[in-house]
């Protein structure tokens, strides 16, 4: 299915990377385990984003920021990232409830990994969560530790959207949505910036595509999702570019401005975390540092990675919605998909579709 971006629709002034995705920067690859079934009806899942080969994380972190616009969520180990500024294990993304089987599952992948893990050293790996209890029976975690694993193994360069892995029960202004992703080319630093976001936020008629009103203009959904303090979204970015752990956590933060074009107000209940990260460890910054007199991007540059996240936050959560498919849950919650025809005929009549 082509996606928004195939059809005419450009979020800002960047081209996107080949793939339009997280994967378009280093090494980074995506893994997705879905769990559905019907009795009792379960629509979750566990997403792995994974930044570098796992046996090298826990010896050579990657750098690391973390921001949080509002904090009703959960992303363990960001303390960590905020103390130290690194990442040592893979970005783990589940349902609220099962972030404790997941964390443990992650704390096996890093064993299994390195022999050091626990020994030399212990990992507090980073799992960040949304809820989907909407769609999904959350009194029972149905997840289990080696779905982290799996999710792991699992990853490629080619992303899946919508409703998959941990997306597969969570529901973005009263539409279906969960995983998206998207990237952009910032010729002025010769990188990448690549964005994945699990949207689980928003109410219908603050939905907007391009600064178009959609969510006022089309009919409203089938099943509004009810009206209580609740959603979130975490927002992982990628950078292959020499960034330090202050710089990284200020393009974290520029992810809040993304999600804002799309409508997001961060209500009270709802927990918009972010982290980003740089493909790029130590070691190989040394060697840099060695070969070139300056190797670290000045802050008085960074506002095309600036522009670059904001644009690829929100071009991921509209691709999220346009992936995801109609999904029943439990309780015969209904999370329908967006309307594709009637979608880009209203922003056909925007003018916000190239020829």
């Amino acid at each position: 299915m082509p996606r928004l971006r195939e059809l005419g629709l450009r979020i800002g002034d960047l081209d996107a990377g080949p793939s339009n995705s997280i994967a378009d920067v280093g090494a980074v690859t995506v893994g997705h385990v879905t769990v559905w079934r019907d009795e009792p009806v379960v629509r979750t899942g566990v997403t792995a984003i994974v930044p570098a080969r796992v046996d090298g994380l826990f010896r050579e972190p990657i750098p690391a920021g973390v921001a949080v616009l509002n904090g009703a969520g959960e992303l363990t180990g960001s303390l960590q990232i905020r103390e130290w500024g690194t990442l040592d294990t893979s970005v783990y993304l589940a349902s609220t409830m099962a972030v404790g089987r997941v964390f443990d599952g992650a704390v096996a992948v890093a064993i299994e990994a390195d022999p050091a893990v626990g020994v030399d050293d212990v990992v507090i790996p980073v799992v960040g969560e949304c809820d989907d209890s909407w769609l999904s029976d959350a009194r029972t975690v149905h997840v289990e530790a080696e779905d982290a694993g799996r999710a792991v193994a699992a990853a490629t360069a080619e992303v899946a959207e919508g409703a998959v892995g941990a997306g597969t029960g969570m529901v973005a202004f009263g539409r279906k949505a969960g995983i998206g992703t998207a990237s952009r080319l910032v010729p002025d630093l010769d990188c990448t910036v690549g964005v994945l976001v699990l949207a689980n936020f928003g109410f219908a008629r603050e939905l907007r595509v391009d600064g178009v009103p959609v969510g006022r203009l089309l009919d409203a959904p089938v099943a509004e999702r009810p009206p209580r303090p609740a959603g979130s979204c975490i927002v992982v970015g990628a950078i292959d570019a020499p960034l330090g752990p202050h710089q990284l956590e200020r393009v974290a933060r520029r992810a809040g401005l993304g999600l804002a074009r799309t409508g997001s107000t961060a209500t009270h209940g709802s927990g918009e975390i972010f982290l980003a990260f740089a493909t790029e460890g130590r070691r190989a910054r040394e060697e840099r540092r060695a070969r070139i007199a300056v190797d670290v991007v000045p802050d008085a540059a960074l506002n095309p990675l600036f522009t670059a996240t904001v644009d690829a936050t929100e071009e991921a959560v509209l691709n999220a919605l346009w992936a995801a498919p109609s999904v029943t849950g439990r309780d015969g919650h209904v999370a329908p998909a967006l309307p594709h025809d009637d979608l880009l005929e209203l922003l056909s009549a925007y003018r916000r579709l190239a020829p």
